[in-house]
């Protein structure tokens, strides 16, 4: 089991919820500020974007902060390099695309990510049946692979997808790309047809956008992943106080 799935796993049998904030790496200079931040108000993983010119999916914002990083210069080695200075306690998690790692050279991708501090992987438009040589790649270097469970995914499916993620199971709430959303979605079902064969942490993300939101889908699973709404703050301008005070009202919602 990789420690990312050993962590996650202790901190949910412990009684906790899990919150995992999602940043796009290389926004801004001071990008790991909002991390410390994020960790410092209560979060238990950090999901880093590394930035794509051309995603699946993401919505308008995260693209927003993708291109905006990318016209700063930012590349998978920056990004682990500001990383490597990163002082956190907590797991992080790389969300990129399969052309990235890729070009870079699988092995030297998950390495990379190992010798940064990443200890998972979530890769959207890496198929099922074509996870092998990159979880083959990551298998020396303690980088889980997480695997997206959307609403559409036949059971059978769900039943493979969840034997064979690592870290946590991504239970996608919604059938649309990343970004705001009324009402919960469909992640509670979701997570029950991941039940239904694994006992893997399964977390809901997409369109999780309020306090009241991440609420009602922690109390149907074992955490959320809160993305757009968070990356908007940084956007529009918001300091890594403003993240922090955004987390902890998160944390305080599905803690109470």
């Amino acid at each position: 089991m990789k420690s990312l799935e050993r962590d996650l796993r202790a901190l949910r049998d412990a009684g906790r919820k899990l919150l995992v904030p999602y940043f796009m790496g290389g926004l801004s200079e001071n990008w790991t500020e909002y991390v410390q931040a994020a960790v410092l108000a209560g979060a238990d993983a950090v999901e880093i974007g590394i930035p794509f010119s051309d995603p699946m999916m993401d919505g308008p914002v995260i693209q927003e902060a993708a291109l905006r990083a990318l016209a700063r210069g930012t590349t998978l080695d920056s990004i682990c390099d500001d990383l490597v200075r990163l002082d956190t306690t907590v797991p992080l998690i790389a969300m990129t695309y399969y052309n990235i790692v890729l070009h870079y050279g699988l092995e030297r991708s998950a390495g990379k990510f190992s010798s940064s501090g990443i200890r998972g992987a979530i890769i959207p438009d890496l198929a099922l049946e074509e996870t092998e040589p990159w979880i083959a790649a990551c298998d020396s270097s303690d980088v889980a692979t997480v695997l997206l469970v959307a609403p559409s995914t036949p059971l059978e499916r769900v039943a493979r997808l969840a034997a064979v993620t690592q870290g946590f199971a991504y239970a996608s709430a919604r059938m649309a790309v990343t970004g705001r959303a009324e009402g919960g979605g469909e992640g509670e079902r979701v997570v029950r047809s991941i039940r239904r064969t694994s006992d893997a942490p399964a977390l809901i993300g997409i369109g999780i956008a309020t306090a009241d939101q991440a609420k009602q889908a922690a109390d149907v699973s074992d955490g959320v992943i809160v993305g757009s709404a968070l990356v908007q703050v940084i956007l529009d301008g918001g300091l890594a106080s403003d993240v922090e005070a955004f987390i902890r009202g998160f944390r305080g919602a599905i803690d109470g």
